[in-house]
């Protein structure tokens, strides 16, 4: 097992906030250096125990969608990458704690909105379904299964909420309250376009992207940038084309790549001889969950940028 970094404790630069992954930290006061760790949540709840290279892997991934994406690719949106090494802002001591798992990004208003863009109906958007046949107060046809494909990806917005609590699922109608309508409009249709295109090239790797939240935040100039991560199995739900079939046809979601083995596990966790309240402190994870949730997200990036 490799070594992991579970907290960042940068010298050279004063530290702007830690979430559940990411610790920001000040360039200046036009800039952000963002760490991502090797944590990692479920239900809301940080894990005592890292999984190693897991912050790596999730910086790779999402400059490798910047790069499909932004500007460089089908600028389909600007991204809050300055284009500049991570490694020239902080000194030699703090180098490990960032290469290969770091971004130097602009620093912008965000958005306290979350985009989430559904192409298929699992997890939350499933329960509400089975509900009222709608997600979001989006209207979906009836007779659809877990996991069954949309006839096109919808909007369906979430309000961010503070570390340790849950998003909350909002109608589009009420972004438009919160931040405008133009810029409500500009989010949802940019956030579509982003997910149809991504959709389409990890459908080339064999990959199903089911879901997935984008964030975004206003420059100076009150330009719409994408930032944070982008189409990581932090925010997206990935499955194996490959299983997908059997699993619908059993109704059941098809294996991921990403934490759904460590959700497994942790539903069964006993603490104190009774099943885990999904409440701080979380169950030790065993080695072998650590390793296999490891597993998981580098199969993701391995397949994605094969």
């Amino acid at each position: 097992m490799t070594s992991a970094l579970h907290t960042s404790s940068l010298t050279s630069l004063p530290l702007l906030a830690r979430g559940k992954v990411r610790d920001n930290y000040a360039v200046g006061d036009d800039r952000i250096l963002m760490v991502a760790s090797d944590r990692i949540s479920a239900f809301d709840v940080i894990m005592g125990e890292p999984i190693p290279g897991k912050g790596e892997l999730l910086t790779q991934m999402t400059l490798f969608w910047f790069d499909k994406l932004g500007p460089k690719g089908l600028n389909l949106c600007p991204t809050h990458l300055t284009g500049e090494a991570p490694e020239s802002v902080v000194t030699p001591d703090d180098l490990p704690q960032v290469q290969g798992r770091a971004m130097l990004v602009k620093r912008l208003k965000p958005i306290p909105v979350e985009a989430v863009v559904r192409g298929y109906l699992a997890g939350s958007g499933w329960k509400e379904y089975q509900q009222g046949q709608s997600v979001c107060g989006v209207p979906l046809p009836p007779g659809l299964k877990n996991a069954s494909k949309l006839p096109e990806p919808i909007y369906t917005p979430a309000a961010k909420a503070a570390v340790g609590e849950h998003d909350e699922n909002i109608s589009f109608e009420r972004t438009v309250e919160m931040i405008g309508a133009d810029l409500a409009g500009r989010i949802r249709d940019i956030s579509i376009a982003i997910y149809k295109a991504a959709a389409e090239i990890a459908a080339k790797k064999g990959i199903i992207i089911a879901d997935t939240k984008f964030e975004f935040g206003l420059d100076a100039d009150g330009t719409l940038v994408l930032m944070d991560e982008v189409l990581t199995p932090d925010s997206s739900r990935y499955w194996p084309q490959e299983s997908y079939d059997q699993s619908y046809a059993e109704g059941s979601n098809p294996p991921s790549y990403d934490k759904q083995f460590l959700r497994d596990w942790l539903e069964q966790a006993q603490v104190g001889g009774k099943p885990w309240d999904k409440t701080a402190p979380a169950p030790r994870l065993p080695r072998e969950v650590i390793e296999k949730t490891a597993a998981k997200y580098r199969e993701a990036l391995q397949r994605l940028t094969a």
